[in-house]
């Protein structure tokens, strides 16, 4: 008997799966999910036109009113604009600091500061909204969008090459205008902000606020929680989809490589040699509807939650292919890949248009669907 009830449990073990299942819905193009370091109490959600809104996180009901709104400043003229990305500070829970970046009615870029007030911090205060930084987008694409705190307390930002095709302007290996770049930001003065003085570029030619470069759209990076690794996941051109990978204390004046490579392949028509010093992605794949292709990627996170089998892999997505995907990181090297997508199913629905994946305090995963809904994963 006792055997038997080890085999029974064992096979229990091994059944369990990794899964989905839906957390919320009804929202409008979620582009961004996730929680300040310390709410286990509330996942936050961001929609494209300018809202933010507090979910309770166990039962996905969301606040009768947004947290902030700031519709009447952003501009959602183009698929690419909008609300995009949300930072919190990493004392969030004492200073109330968070920072958002958006496309603002002039199509240009804004990087902004606000507080939240009340004793939950339950509102954004926007009459206190401090403007920290910004720049035109010469066309609608390309407007990157993510920021977020690294270990180092710095707050980084990702931007895109300034749009159209091809990078007409060459934005992505210019050190002279923030498109196409990876910022870093000193912000922990109480107005403003500092470039760190080991930014690559502080005191020569070139802005003192890039942190790497060559760089087309990064749709989502993240850094590993563990590791204090930094993945880019960056959108191709024509033909190919990489992600980039950089170990934690490393990546000063990088160079990605765009608009001379795509992937790790020259650009046609308007590429080159690879630059020299250049990184080359850790993964790339194909254009095309296939298992292992697709057309834009979506960057995720490497899981560090309470699921075993998903330990220390690299969940990211294609957005248009409705894929998900996850490789393992050994010595720079991308290995181990698995497509997740049909396990990744909710019930009775399909994998939506990932527009970005989030983390909770606990490291559980969160997957934002353009089309109106956020999946958690789940044991089931």
């Amino acid at each position: 008997m006792r055997s038997l009830a080890l085999l029974l449990v064992s096979a229990s073990v091994a059944a369990a799966d990794p899964g989905t299942v839906i957390f919320a819905k009804g929202i409008d193009r979620p582009v961004w999910v996730g929680a300040p370091r310390h709410d286990r109490e509330h996942i936050w959600i961001v929609e494209q036109a300018g809202k933010i809104w507090k979910f309770d996180a166990k039962t996905g009901q969301r606040d009768s009113e947004p947290f902030l709104d700031i519709s009447s400043r952003v501009n959602r003229g183009g698929n690419e604009q909008g609300l995009l990305g949300l930072a919190f500070a990493p004392d969030f829970e004492k200073s109330g600091r968070f920072y958002i970046n958006y496309t603002g009615k002039n199509k240009a870029t804004y990087i902004e500061r606000l507080f939240a007030t009340g004793p939950d911090f339950d509102r954004a205060d926007d009459s206190k909204t401090e403007h920290l930084l910004h720049f035109d987008q010469p066309w609608d694409n390309h407007n990157g969008g993510w920021l977020d705190f690294g270990p180092d307390g710095y707050l980084y930002i990702g931007t895109g090459d300034g749009g159209s095709g091809n990078d007409p302007h060459d934005n992505g290996q210019k050190i002279d205008t923030l498109l196409g770049k990876i910022l870093r930001l000193d912000v922990s003065p109480d107005k403003g902000f500092k470039s760190p003085a080991d930014n690559p570029f502080v005191g020569k030619d070139g802005m003192d606020e890039i942190w790497a470069y060559g760089l087309r759209n990064p749709w989502r990076c993240s850094f590993d929680r563990k590791t204090g690794d930094l993945w880019i996941g960056d959108v191709g051109q024509n033909r190919w989809e990489e992600i980039n990978f950089m170990p934690a204390g490393e990546g000063a004046g990088a160079n990605y490589g765009w608009r001379l490579r795509e992937g790790d392949k020259e650009t046609p028509g308007v590429g080159g040699r690879e630059p020299r010093g250049a990184v080359e992605p850790i993964y790339t794949y194909d254009h095309g509807t296939g298992s292992r292709e697709g057309l834009s990627v979506t960057g995720g996170y490497v899981y560090r939650g309470s699921i075993r089998e998903l330990q220390g892999r690299y969940l990211f997505a294609d957005f248009q292919n409705r894929r998900i995907w996850s490789i393992i990181e050994r010595n720079g090297r991308a290995g181990s890949f698995k497509d997740h997508t049909d396990e990744f199913k909710p019930e009775g629905g399909q994998v939506g248009l990932v527009s970005s994946f989030g983390e909770d305090p606990d490291g559980e995963l969160y997957i934002a669907c353009l089309d109106g809904f956020v999946l958690k994963v789940v044991d089931r």
